[in-house]
C-alpha cells in the first residue's frame, strides 16, 4: 500500500428524498455502515438519511472539505440537479454493498 488516501464527498437522504445530509469520510463504506446503524442521535439519523444519492472522490482533503461546504451553501434546487446528473433515478447506490 502507498498509503494514499481518497476522501469522498457524499450525499444521503432518506427515503422519501425530503432531507439531505452532506459528509465527507475517507472510508465511505464504513461511513454508509454507521449511517444505516447509528450509534448516537445525529442529524442524519434522526431524519433517517440511510441512502447514498450521490458521491465525489478527491486525493486531498481540503479539496473534498471545500468542495462538501461549497455543497452545503447550494440551494436545495442545485444540489438536485448534481445528483440528477449523477443519478437520474436517485437511486441507492450503497444498496447491494450489505447483507
Amino acid at each position: 500500500m502507498d498509503g494514499q488516501h481518497n476522501y469522498t464527498v457524499y450525499i444521503v437522504s432518506n427515503n422519501t428524498r425530503s432531507t439531505l445530509y452532506i459528509g465527507v469520510t475517507n472510508d465511505l463504506r464504513l461511513r454508509m455502515w454507521q449511517h444505516r446503524n447509528p450509534e448516537r442521535d445525529t442529524f442524519a439519523a434522526r431524519y433517517h438519511c440511510v441512502h447514498l444519492v450521490f458521491y465525489e472522490v478527491f486525493r486531498e482533503v481540503r479539496d473534498a472539505i471545500a468542495r462538501e461546504k461549497q455543497l452545503k451553501g447550494w440551494r436545495r434546487e442545485k444540489k438536485d440537479a448534481l445528483i440528477g446528473e449523477m443519478n437520474p433515478g436517485c437511486e441507492d447506490l450503497a444498496a447491494s454493498w450489505y447483507d
